[in-house]
């Protein structure tokens, strides 16, 4: 990558500005992330996700016990 040449200090600045800009975007992405994460691991999310498997489950089981008495 060849170094840009800057031939002010406005130049310069303008950069500073635009990557604190960028630096700012991505601390506050970051944070969303973490937060989704944190939200997504909380335990009455994690059940809700077991409970749907053991609805399936469930519901598969009895299915199943109802084929078998008409079979």
């Amino acid at each position: 990558m060849i170094p840009k040449q800057y031939t002010s200090f406005e130049q310069i600045d303008q950069d500073l500005k635009i990557l604190k800009l960028q630096q700012d975007i991505d601390r506050e992405n970051l944070k969303l992330k973490f937060n989704e994460t944190k939200t997504s691991l909380y335990p009455t999310n994690l059940l809700g996700g077991v409970g749907g498997v053991i609805q399936k489950l469930v519901i598969s089981l009895i299915a199943s016990k109802f084929m078998k008495k008409f079979h």
